[in-house]
């Protein structure tokens, strides 16, 4: 049977180059491969092209990586809760591309899907459009947006067992299993990892086809973004 598991983070992205383009999963700070970022910043790879829905807030997650110097430019959806990041692009020091979360999302499951582009009224008459090929069905107008893929995709399950098969808790399942499908490489970290057989079949949300590597987590420090305290 075959077994993808890799003793620990630092061990399973010794693979990852300087220059790589590489996809994280996660949406805010739920559901990101803290402990795989943390393996990359020790390893101190360079360059890298990210590609995530967020950039994590000061001090957390891949913001670690742009205090490390090891983020070239990001493409994402929403970046508000990071100073860090905001001061870098203000300063030309990061590039950094913008995208309508929900075109975001299709971009990524249409680069898992082998779908080269689509069409999407999303951003039509704003700067998004800027550049883009336009084009008119039925009386309403498209943008062209390119599908996105990557080298590597760095993705967090709730639990997944020694063949690769995941299945997510709630919004970690956003990102997470699109991206599993549009890279040449998936590294899955999981809270839980268990035999083949222990996950129900329709609990399966990431088939272990689509899974390198696979590893259990060491730290989870289980942080959100913000709270709110009021009386009753």
């Amino acid at each position: 049977m075959l077994n993808k598991v890799v003793a620990s983070s630092d061990e399973v992205v010794s693979g990852i180059f300087d220059g790589a383009t590489i996809m994280f999963g996660g949406f805010g700070l739920c559901g990101i491969p803290e402990n795989l970022i943390a393996a990359l910043v020790r390893k101190g790879v360079k360059n890298l092209h990210t590609i995530a829905n967020n950039m994590s807030i000061d001090g957390v997650g891949m913001s670690l990586m742009l205090e490390a110097g090891m983020i070239a430019s990001h493409i994402g959806s929403y970046v508000g809760e990071n100073r860090l990041l905001e001061s870098m692009a203000l300063a030309g020091k990061l590039k950094v591309t913008l995208i309508p979360q929900g075109t975001l999302s299709e971009c990524i499951r249409a680069g898992g899907a082998g779908i080269p582009a689509f069409y999407t009224p999303t951003g039509v008459g704003t700067i998004v459009a800027e550049g883009k090929e336009v084009r008119e069905f039925d009386g309403r107008t498209y943008l062209l947006e390119r599908a996105l893929t990557a080298d590597f995709a760095l993705v967090k399950a709730r639990r997944g067992d020694r063949m690769g098969n995941l299945m997510y808790r709630k919004t970690a399942r956003n990102f997470n299993p699109m991206m599993a499908t549009a890279a040449r490489v998936t590294i899955a970290e999981v809270e839980e990892l268990v035999s083949p057989g222990e996950i129900e079949p329709d609990q399966v949300i990431t088939p272990g086809i689509y899974v390198r590597h696979i590893v259990k987590g060491e730290n989870y420090e289980r942080r959100i973004e913000r709270r709110t305290l009021r009386k009753a």
